[in-house]
């Protein structure tokens, strides 16, 4: 409406792999912290948890 500000997102997809019909894996960032997150979305399954790199550290954009 008239007056408002356009408000960022809080989370946006960073990457996407569709592993069949509503089945999928992304990489998902909180755009405030910067943290990624590995998200998976299917038929009544999903989850979600912060993604770590290969010292187990959360993997967060600067």
């Amino acid at each position: 409406m008239f007056g408002k500000e356009k408000k960022e997102k809080r989370f946006v997809i960073k990457e996407e792999h569709l592993l069949g019909v509503g089945v999928g894996i992304y990489i998902v960032i909180d755009t405030q912290t910067g943290v990624n997150y590995l998200m998976t979305a299917g038929t009544g399954e999903n989850s979600i948890t912060p993604l770590l790199d290969s010292e187990r550290k959360v993997v967060v954009d600067r």
